[in-house]
């Protein structure tokens, strides 16, 4: 871990210097775009901007190809729902709609940034499914024109062997809140699994205990189970709070 460089400065030295030229005519020679590339292979991360409401890569790093064997010239924004583990489709997605929301209360607002944080399985360079945690930045900004840019960090986190199902955002002007992912970051999801949250879903709906069971082809006991655990992982008390929270954040 010695060799992990941790300055998170370095990205946003990077958008301070390149995005009143909408992120155009970068030189990869320059001394912030080798630190930042030697940073990213230490840390085994690389990363794009976009402009998110004309759906627009404006830069990708050079070491997309070394992590997902894609040429940065021809990187889209569509390549990860293409590339996404199945199982993890649906938590791509609900992290896309909370993306949205962020996106949408900074530009109603008209100022500030906010961070988003999820992840999710992805093919590697290999063919290979690696897990990638994806750190987002989202700027407002009015040049050229009102837009939200984001940064997208992609880091690869095949050693964290859980794979939480959660986001860690926050909207606000602090980017401290970003750093290089450890083990308390990482931990800081709501860890609920799929079927926890299938059966979350069916509670929202009005289903009771037994319908669940039914639905689902499990014993009445397995749905208690699930729903002790949804408790003591998530710190509530009744499910009811649990679900208010999911859909106030934009994961339900």
């Amino acid at each position: 871990m010695n060799s992990i460089s941790t300055d998170y400065n370095l990205f946003l030295t990077f958008f301070n210097t390149y995005s009143q030229s909408g992120f155009k005519n970068i030189n990869p020679a320059d001394r912030l775009m080798l630190d930042l590339e030697d940073m990213m292979e230490k840390n085994n991360q690389f990363f794009y901007v976009d402009d998110l409401l004309q759906i627009q890569i404006l830069y990708t790093s050079q070491r997309s190809k070394d992590m997902m064997g894609i040429d940065p010239e021809i990187l889209n924004p569509y390549h990860f729902f293409e590339a996404t583990h199945p199982a993890d489709i649906s938590r791509l997605s609900l992290g896309r709609a909370q993306l949205f929301k962020m996106a949408n209360d900074l530009f109603l607002a008209q100022k500030g940034t906010a961070l988003l944080s999820t992840n999710f399985r992805t093919r590697n360079a290999e063919g290979a499914y690696s897990n990638i945690l994806v750190q987002l930045y989202l700027f407002y900004t009015e040049v050229p024109y009102k837009t939200i840019i984001t940064l997208k960090i992609h880091t690869n986190i095949d050693w964290f062997k859980k794979l939480t199902h959660g986001y860690h955002y926050y909207l606000g002007n602090d980017l401290n809140y970003f750093r290089y992912p450890d083990e308390p970051l990482l931990l800081t999801g709501s860890m609920l699994s799929d079927r926890e949250f299938e059966i979350i879903r069916l509670i929202e709906k009005g289903c009771n205990s037994e319908q669940i069971a039914d639905q689902l082809f499990i014993s009445l006991h397995t749905v208690n189970t699930h729903r002790k655990n949804i408790l003591r992982k998530t710190g509530k008390t009744n499910i009811s709070d649990v679900i208010y929270d999911l859909l106030e954040s934009g994961v339900l």
